[in-house]
């Protein structure tokens, strides 16, 4: 059955209803030299509300800052009917050891500023950005809580972290009666499945929503780059810490446009519906630049698969499950835990 942006999902083990696609605003402002000014920012987030979505993605390093201050005007007047995200932990000012990592002083202020600029009383998720492996995980989580008692906060959540980690976090904050994690945000895509292993079905059973971000690959999947010169589209990449341009990648995209073009769909579109057919992932990131572009993302929500097509997909991006879990799922070792007996898994 078809989605639609007002096809609203739980996100993780909270009462939160949010849109299966939400509206990444890193691309809001032009500062890191691409994206989109002012005015085209404005009509790429009215296309997204028009249509029905309410999940809006931000973080408060975001073209410097400018994609705050944005959807600060954007929001105004309608504020209310949206879930504003954003994250913290990224260095703000370099140089200033403390205006960046996990810890509670970077934490309060980061949450201030965005605050400022998104002009809003309160945040309806908060994600600490990335792991910087040096502040306690009981300051993070003291800090995340206090800010949800002071209402400056209603959720929290985690991007970028180990999986031990997490579930780490989310088992101290239950013990403790603290706010709990309620979703994590990764990179999952056709060509990055490695979430897969560890991360995804931690989230699925600490009871977090997983939040793709660059589901496209950095527009590896869109079939923006070719392989006549791999080497040429990567110098091209407008970043180049997602979506390298690789060889295999590359054959991956190659399957998802042929695959796209026997459904009747662009490739992005495709690309973007096959990570939401993912059980544990909430909704996917999506960070137009166009209004286009943002139109033709919004077609995933119509993509509908045929089995053949998915085993297709699942063949061409398939990852060595790693260790344990290729010794666990093999016949050896189910046979030392449960002999020639047959055990349905947990439903």
């Amino acid at each position: 059955m078809p989605l639609t942006l007002d096809t609203f999902r739980l996100l993780g083990r909270s009462g939160l209803r949010v849109s299966p696609l939400a509206l990444g605003t890193a691309t809001f402002g032009t500062e890191w030299g691409w994206g989109a000014g002012q005015d085209e920012s404005r009509k790429l987030f009215d296309v997204y509300v028009e249509h029905g979505g309410n999940f809006i993605d931000t973080a408060v390093t975001y073209t410097e800052g400018s994609s705050e201050r944005m959807l600060g005007e954007f929001t105004r007047g309608i504020r209310e009917n949206l879930v504003l995200a954003t994250k913290y932990s990224t260095l703000r000012r370099p140089g200033d050891p403390n205006s960046g990592g996990g810890n509670r002083k970077n934490l309060f202020a980061s949450v201030e500023a965005s605050l400022r600029r998104l002009n809003t009383d309160y945040l309806d998720l908060l994600y600490l950005h990335v792991w910087d492996a040096t502040t306690p995980v009981d300051e993070i989580l003291r800090g995340l809580d206090d800010l949800v008692r002071q209402g400056k906060v209603r959720y929290v959540a985690m991007s970028n972290v180990p999986a031990w980690q997490v579930s780490r976090m989310q088992a101290i904050a239950d013990l403790r009666g603290w706010s709990p994690l309620v979703a994590l945000q990764i990179e999952y895509n056709l060509v990055e499945r490695t979430g897969e292993r560890d991360l995804i079905p931690m989230a699925r059973e600490m009871g977090l929503g997983v939040v793709p971000y660059s589901p496209l690959a950095g527009g590896i999947l869109t079939g923006k780059y070719t392989g006549t010169d791999p080497a040429e589209s990567t110098r091209k990449a407008f970043n180049k810490t997602l979506g390298w341009v690789t060889e295999s990648r590359l054959a991956v995209a190659e399957v998802l446009k042929e695959v796209a073009g026997e459904l009747g769909r662009t490739p992005a579109q495709a690309g973007l519906a096959w990570t939401l057919r993912n059980p544990a992932v909430t909704a996917s990131i999506i960070g137009a630049r166009t209004p286009a572009q943002l139109q033709d993302n919004l077609g995933a929500l119509d993509v509908q698969f045929t089995g053949s097509h998915l085993t297709r997909l699942d063949e061409a991006s398939r990852i060595a499950p790693g260790i344990p879990h290729e010794f666990l799922g093999g016949e050896f070792a189910r046979a030392q835990v449960q002999g020639t007996m047959t055990i349905e898994p947990r439903r």
